[in-house]
């Protein structure tokens, strides 16, 4: 028999009348049962998190980056059995997933040392004019109220420890719903926080099903949400609770330039290699992950015939295999609607190169060209193991094709004039541009998040503090200046 997981209630373990299976999407096995917390048990994790808001916000920074590294070390101890486990409910190949439980140990590393240097105070004089001899300004940051972390399937660890590990060093009570297909990785940080000495109350991980989502989204209690997911749920979300502060942290379409001086034999086959890799990582369930190759025509059938070759050498199969890059994606639901997308595709005039088949949940990794613009796997996330590979006409064709879409989260740029790095920072419209590389790099600690239809506010965990807090400023008078 398969025990049922306890969620966490108020940092304490608890479990409700109902439960539901976490199953593998590579072969269907039970990973996991899991408790459901009952309409009562929500509202005592949000009471509990607004009650107890102001002591967690006065816990001593020592107290919380205690907390923070205790977490960060024991995640390390533990990173082969939770790599397991991601592996098993998310169906991430092995080696990602050993990779992301690094990510999260670097998480709660860094979030422990922002809790230690958050909130300094910055002095200002205000004797510049007149009026403000003798006075001094002194800003801090305090929490706005208990924040509404909503973690989407495809990190399901690292994207928890990014609405939780933030909270915790501002002070902010949290409230955590991990995603329903993938939440066992997420109540594993309960475990870890529970052997801490944070306040009661100042958690929670409540595996809610989506359906009853709204009631806590509404709650007045809960002033601060942090979604990562799908454009249509975030925005649906900041609409129907336009006086609260939301980050949203949606899709992409991310693109990946090779500018015409990128032209060695090295340099294309280090671009194709990465294009490859980061376009079928995750089965391509990132949103920076590539989906759009963008090539100026000086280099385009050089670096084609190098990605296609790339891409059918990756290694499809089962996660568990240590030699697998591309593992099923999520659910059968999901490679169907890739497979729909490809063939509306290819029915509309597009050639495919490779890949192009389904096998239940596993997509197989695909390389198009020639798409028209009009398709939906040109406009929309495909959130899938494909790629599209488009030519183009020298710098400023390839920036304009690159702002030709809705999102904007993150791009790359393959080049190797500086000039050409700082107009790409300049002229794309996204929230990051990585140079010499894909835009699927992302580091822990740095801002991340997009433009346009990609979302709004950053993550990355000082940025995520601040969106967390707000500024409030105190004034001295009378002072000796």
């Amino acid at each position: 028999m398969t025990s049922t997981h306890a969620f966490w209630l108020a940092g304490r373990q608890a479990t409700g009348e109902d439960s539901f299976d976490v199953t593998s999407p590579w072969d269907g096995r039970l990973v996991g049962k899991v408790a459901v917390p009952s309409d009562a048990q929500i509202e005592e994790a949000v009471a509990a998190a607004h009650a107890v808001r102001d002591e967690f916000a006065a816990t001593p920074a020592h107290v919380r980056a205690a907390a923070l590294d205790h977490v960060s070390r024991r995640l390390a101890e533990r990173t082969e059995e939770i790599a397991q486990l991601i592996s098993a409910e998310n169906g991430k190949p092995i080696k990602w997933a050993r990779g992301e439980v690094g990510r999260a140990v670097s998480v709660f590393r860094f979030a422990a040392e922002e809790a230690r240097r958050f909130n300094g105070g910055e002095a200002q004089r205000l004797d510049t004019d007149a009026g403000g001899q003798g006075r001094l300004a002194l800003t801090r940051r305090f929490p706005k109220g208990v924040v509404l972390g909503i973690a989407p399937f495809n990190f399901p660890l690292n994207l928890c420890a990014h609405k939780i590990a933030p909270a915790i060093a501002a002070g902010a009570p949290i409230i955590l719903k991990p995603a329903p297909a993938t939440p066992l990785s997420g109540l594993v940080i309960g475990e870890l926080l529970a052997e801490t000495e944070l306040p009661a109350g100042s958690w929670s991980i409540l595996p809610v099903p989506n359906d009853r989502m709204p009631s806590l989204v509404q709650d007045e209690r809960l002033p601060v949400i942090s979604f990562t997911g799908s454009e249509t749920v975030g925005y649906a979300i900041m609409d129907s609770v336009p006086r609260k502060h939301c980050t949203l942290e949606l899709g992409g379409n991310g693109a990946a330039v090779v500018l015409g001086d990128y032209a060695s034999d090295a340099d294309l086959d280090w671009a194709a290699t990465r294009i490859a890799a980061f376009s079928n990582y995750q089965g391509g369930q990132s949103c920076i992950s590539v989906q759009r190759v963008i090539v100026d025509a000086s280099v385009h059938d050089r670096l084609l015939a190098r990605v296609v070759a790339a891409v059918e050498a990756q290694v499809t199969g089962d996660p568990s295999d240590d030699k697998t890059d591309v593992g099923p994606l999520v659910s059968e639901d999901a490679a169907k609607r890739v497979e729909a997308w490809v063939r509306e595709a290819v029915e509309a005039g597009a050639r495919l190169l490779t890949g192009g088949e389904r096998d239940g949940a596993s997509y197989a990794p695909t390389v198009l060209t020639d798409v028209p613009a009009s398709t939906t796997i040109s406009c929309e996330e495909v959130f899938g193991p494909v790629l599209t590979v488009q030519k183009v006409d020298g710098e400023a064709a390839a920036f304009a094709a690159v702002n030709d879409s809705k999102y904007g989260l993150q791009a790359g740029v393959f080049t190797h004039d500086l000039q050409a790095a700082f107009r790409a920072h300049r002229a794309l419209e996204v929230g990051g541009v990585v140079i010499g590389d894909v835009p699927s790099y992302r580091a822990d600690q740095m801002p991340y998040g997009g433009v346009k239809q990609s979302g709004v506010g950053r993550e990355g965990v000082k940025f995520a503090m601040d969106d967390y807090t707000y500024e409030r400023v105190l004034v001295l008078t009378g002072l000796a200046l």
